[in-house]
């Protein structure tokens, strides 16, 4: 196998996993070379990326933090950039693959650099979808882009896609995150340490977060919508507690696909990087007899109200959703920094949506890249308003 690629976000846990897969397939013989890597404001980990992978390019996102990356880099013969236009520059470098892990909406604008030169883009970044989807789908097909999705639902579902034209509907699983079963005053009190021990998954801050209140669930309900083409009515979500099951595929004929493994984002990531092939990893392997039996559940919709809401947005269009997703990582940075209680995220996401729906600023559906970027801003701004109400009420 020979593949030249670019990690985008390569110090987050996608990041990390794809290194971790990258030297695997290497080890095996694989001849991958990296273009390009990018990062945020870790320093630490974008030089162990550099040793480890020796790309051509490196950039991170905070112009203030380039003369520290720069003498950190000193000797690794890597060209480094800095600021937004640094992340672009690198997504748009030749690589004919290219791993999309910036968590949130700051991913979107990096991503576009990629699809415009028409590579494969292994999508971790849900919010590209969320907060774009008809656009970002559009401007994939007009440059002759291809979307390998890596969030495991969404993988497994391209793994089991046989027939698309043939699909009744899709069942996203959820673990059900660290809240599964706690009482409403745990979920009250719960703390960002809490929210973000997952029973299942390692996952950054943020993911984890969204993970405790089910919004991930949710947001991927909106990306399988726009990346298979799929009303809400045709996905379902059901708990799944030991992850195993990572999706289900029905077919007009009541047959049922599955794609099963280890709760281990290497082997989606293997997948896309792979396709559309499939070559030897050393991922977790799954023991079936061991785990004994597997358990599906209804989600709680009273105590993961985040599930309605993003159904809901996605039946207002991208306005919506983008709206959602912006107060969501408003709300969530503002729990994470202890500012906020772990059951106002939710709280603060709703009635953001409901201000802007008042206001109509989410009533038409943005045309182009620019108004998608109004609508996260003036969901941001609302979000941190009422955010602020909430934590000093």
């Amino acid at each position: 196998m020979k593949r030249r690629v670019s990690i985008l976000g390569v110090t987050g846990s996608v990041g990390q996993s794809t290194i971790q897969v990258i030297e695997d397939l290497r080890s095996g013989g694989a001849d991958i070379e990296v273009e390009a890597v990018t990062a945020g404001a870790n320093i630490p980990a974008l030089l162990d990326a550099c040793l480890r992978l020796r790309p051509r390019l490196a950039a991170i996102a905070d112009p203030k933090l380039y003369s520290a990356a720069k003498s950190a880099l000193v000797g690794t013969g890597v060209e480094l950039g800095a600021g937004a236009a640094a992340l672009e520059g690198a997504a748009a470098a030749n690589a004919d693959w290219v791993m999309s892990a910036i968590v949130g909406a700051a991913g979107l604008a990096p991503t576009m650099a990629a699809v415009r030169r028409g590579a494969v883009v292994a999508l971790a970044n849900k919010e590209c979808l969320v907060c774009a989807g008809p656009l970002f789908t559009e401007a994939a097909e007009r440059h002759g882009a291809k979307l390998l999705p890596v969030d495991s639902e969404h993988n497994a579902i391209f793994q089991v896609l046989t027939h698309p034209e043939r699909v009744e509907k899709v069942t996203l699983t959820a673990s059900g995150g660290p809240f599964r079963t706690a009482a409403p005053e745990v979920m009250a009190s719960a703390t960002p340490e809490q929210a973000c021990a997952h029973p299942r998954w390692n996952m950054g801050r943020k993911i984890s977060v969204d993970s405790a209140t089910m919004m991930n669930k949710g947001l991927e309900v909106i990306e399988a919508a726009y990346l298979f083409g799929l009303s809400r009515e045709r996905i379902d979500v059901v708990v799944h507690p030991e992850s195993v099951v990572h999706s289900f595929v029905h077919y007009v004929d009541g047959s049922v696909l599955a794609q099963l493994g280890a709760p281990d984002m290497r082997i989606p990531i293997a997948y896309a990087l792979t396709w559309p092939d499939r070559a030897q990893v050393a991922t977790q392997r799954l023991d079936l007899a061991r785990l004994g039996a597997l358990t599906f559940e209804t989600p709680d919709a009273e105590r993961f109200p985040a599930l309605a809401l993003c159904r809901d947005a996605l039946s207002r269009g991208s306005a919506a959703t983008t709206a959602l997703s912006a107060a969501n990582e408003v709300a969530v940075q503002a729990f994470l920094d202890g500012q906020l209680g772990f059951l106002d995220i939710c709280r603060t996401v709703e009635a953001s949506l409901g201000e802007l729906d008042k206001g109509g600023r989410i009533a038409k559906s943005p045309t182009s890249f620019d108004e998608v970027a109004l609508v996260d801003q003036a969901a941001r701004v609302v979000a941190r308003r009422i955010a602020g109400s909430l934590a000093a009420a």
